[in-house]
């Protein structure tokens, strides 16, 4: 058997596309603004995790393009050689101050970011315990490492003290993300922290979708619970309210300057764009700026939430901007998809292995940027696939 064989053998992609139902690499003829072209018809884009709307802010687009014109479009190497320009070294400090961490370092993007950090920091000899739905980069990043990876039922704090028992002579990284990306459920970090009383261990959050949307400014999971402090490791990612793509890590000084050495998906890397450096710059601005951003988005999050449950959808446990329609059945997603863009709502179909088998579902998520009348229109829509299918009554 050929090295290749398994590609030519591989069809389930077509078999979907065989019945009209495959619902990826749709292509988007505009901005990432609440309403986006795709084959020239406009529809509402309820499938961006652009939450505050800044991909398409005017001073985030003119940061980056007054950086392209003074620093050209890349950097020709990593940040360990011939990358590193002043404002990769300015973004370093303003998300430092901005997380209330020592330091900061800045990855090319988010997966690399966990890959990195997850390895360098989980030895040889110490274990990583991973919540079970926790992104794929962070499991990935477990399995680059020399440790051992457990993982803890989800969003089970009993569970990972069980774990952490059995582990008393290892030296422990809790890792979660602060909102799960498919269903919009919160890690419970105030009782992960309340472990530590008893336990050892160092906690490392994955703010992707947190940043900009959770707590009293924005700063995401930690500061929504209150345990900044206990939360010695965040990092996040620039593709969501950020509003371009990157990634970066928030620490103490000593952390950072073991990662900035050690961490080879950064050594190994060519640099941050110098004009996504800058977006990302400007994007923290507009946070610190425009919190009205933040309001407007959980009102718009709670018309919805309430939209839903009114028409009789199971929305699991979200409790943020990422509000799940759980289908049940993988082809019934696909389906549900597909008559939602026929009647001008732009959605995620998502089928395991992203959520548990049988929990198949379709992923909105909600923009700061959405107007109500647009919201209204994907509700309407939901409600007429959702009954022509049978998911609701």
């Amino acid at each position: 058997m050929g090295i290749f064989d398994k590609c030519k053998e591989y069809d389930d992609p077509q078999k979907i596309r065989d019945v009209g139902l495959y619902p990826y690499f749709r292509v988007i003829q505009s901005q990432q603004d609440p309403e986006v072209i795709i084959d020239g018809k406009t529809v509402v884009m309820c499938g961006s995790n652009n939450y505050l709307g800044l991909a398409s802010h005017p001073k985030v687009k003119e940061a980056a393009a007054q950086a392209v014109q003074k620093y050209g479009t890349g950097c020709a190497g990593s940040r360990f050689l011939n990358g590193t320009l002043d404002i990769h070294v300015e973004l370093e400090e303003k998300l430092a101050d901005f997380f209330r961490k020592e330091e900061a370092l800045v990855y090319a993007t988010g997966y690399q970011t966990n890959l990195g950090v997850i390895s360098t920091l989980v030895g040889r000899g110490d274990v990583a315990l991973s919540d079970r739905q926790n992104h794929a980069s962070i499991v990935d990043g477990c399995r680059l490492s020399y440790g051992s990876l457990k993982k803890f039922k989800h969003n089970d704090p009993e569970d990972l003290e069980r774990l952490l028992e059995n582990e008393k002579d290892r030296d422990k990284l809790v890792i979660v993300d602060g909102v799960f990306s498919m269903e919009g459920d919160i890690a419970p970090l105030g009782d992960i922290v309340a472990l530590k009383k008893n336990h050892d261990f160092g906690i490392m959050v994955d703010d992707a979708h947190g940043i900009g949307v959770l707590g009293k400014t924005g700063r995401g999971s930690a500061e929504h619970f209150d345990v900044e402090d206990d939360v010695e490791v965040i990092m996040g990612t620039y593709s969501k309210s950020l509003a371009t793509i990157g990634g970066f890590v928030a620490a103490s000084s000593d952390i950072i300057e073991y990662l900035k050495h050690i961490s080879r998906s950064m050594i190994f890397s060519a640099s941050l764009a110098p004009g996504m450096t800058a977006a990302v710059s400007a994007a923290l601005d507009i946070i610190d700026q425009e919190p009205e951003r933040r309001e407007q988005l959980w009102r718009n999050t709670h018309k919805m939430m309430e939209g839903f449950t009114s028409m009789g959808f199971d929305i699991g446990d979200s409790a943020t901007p990422i509000i799940p329609g759980i289908v049940g059945d993988d082809l019934l997603a696909f389906k549900f998809a597909i008559m939602l863009q026929e009647e001008g709502v732009f959605a995620n179909p998502i089928p395991p292995p992203a959520t548990p088998p049988g929990r198949a579902l379709i992923r909105t998520s909600v923009m700061a940027t959405h107007t109500f009348e647009q919201l209204d229109r994907v509700l309407e829509a939901f409600g007429k696939v959702g009954k022509a299918v049978g998911v609701i009554s």
